[in-house]
């Protein structure tokens, strides 16, 4: 066991990946100062290791994160940080969510040496995703539009469009935003253009179970208002698919005590969707109720939508949870 007053951290070895470890660090000596040092050790992932094929054909997504969660099981690191999007549906036996930190920019930026928007792209354009919610979403309004499957980093997708290897291509808005990647011309999508991934702009921060000590430090961290819109939409994805396999999109805001939550369904080939749109409010009287509250308004939403979908959505999902 490493020394118990380092608080490392394990990271994915990705440039976003280690920066978003660098962005936990200041946030905790921010609130801590005197927290002492705090490494960082970085991995490479499965799902790093392997760029071809989409996610769902080499298994989901819990290949970005088995061996930060393997350190933190053998005690070679304290604090792991991920992508709340790369999360599985369910976490291993012997860790837990610590801190759901500020959320940063959920949407999706466009970009394309050719087009202002996916909306503006020629007849027949050529757009790079492995993303079967993006992929999924273009294809509902254009249908003419090409998909080719593009994976990777920032830095690595920038370059495959840079080669002539699709016409566009989308990411995060947060991931450029924490790269300080001002040189990427990019159209931010409102989330009435493309409703973002569940998740996506937040950040997941784990601990051990029995590591009180990590415990205590990170619930400093902690964003009430984002934890509960992400509780929302974690539950509401588990309930359809925890995996990579459905396009799904979700987007919890919280305003005081009101929630708002807009999901998306759609077959692959974007020909059929479901919609949901609707501000709920939380009325628990204690940050835990409130947590529980919005997990069960998540799992409600998911069951509303499901039961308005198509049989072929629905069908679509019943397959991918098995």
């Amino acid at each position: 066991m490493p020394d118990r007053a380092e608080f490392t951290i394990a990271s994915r070895k990705s440039p976003l990946a280690v920066r978003q470890s660098e962005m936990v660090r200041e946030m905790i000596l921010k609130a801590v100062p005197d927290a002492g040092e705090i490494p960082i050790r970085t991995y490479v992932t499965e799902g790093d290791r392997r760029l071809s094929g989409s996610l769902a054909e080499i298994g989901g997504k819990g290949l970005f994160t088995k061996e930060v969660e393997q350190a933190l099981l053998d005690g070679v690191a304290r604090i792991g940080v991920h992508s709340m999007k790369d999360m599985p549906a369910e976490m291993p036996d012997g860790l837990m969510v610590a801190a759901v930190p500020v959320r940063n920019d959920a949407r999706d930026a466009f970009i394309s040496p050719i087009a202002s928007s996916p909306w503006e792209m020629p007849k027949g354009g050529v757009v790079g995703t492995s993303s079967v919610r993006r992929a999924a979403q273009l294809l509902h309004r254009r249908p003419d539009l090409q998909i080719v499957p593009m994976r990777g980093n920032v830095g690595t997708r920038l370059g495959k469009l840079a080669d002539g290897q699709a016409q566009a291509t989308f990411l995060a808005e947060a991931g450029l935003e924490r790269l300080d990647r001002n040189d990427v011309e990019r159209t931010v999508l409102e989330p009435e253009e493309m409703l973002p991934a569940v998740s996506q702009g937040v950040l997941c921060v784990q601990c051990r179970a029995d590591d009180e000590e990590a415990a205590r430090l990170l619930e400093k961290i902690e964003c009430r208002q984002t934890s509960l819109a992400s509780a929302a939409e974690r539950a509401f994805l588990t309930r359809l698919d925890g995996s990579c396999r459905t396009p799904i999109a979700g987007l919890a805001t919280m305003n005081g005590s009101e929630m708002r939550f807009r999901a998306q369904l759609l077959t692959l080939d974007g020909r059929e969707e479901v919609y949901h749109d609707e501000t709920v409010r939380l009325t628990g009287d204690s940050y835990r109720a409130r947590i529980a509250e919005a997990m069960a308004q998540g799992l409600r939403i998911a069951e509303e939508i499901y039961e308005a979908a198509s049989p072929a959505i629905r069908q679509l999902i019943r397959q991918a949870s098995h």
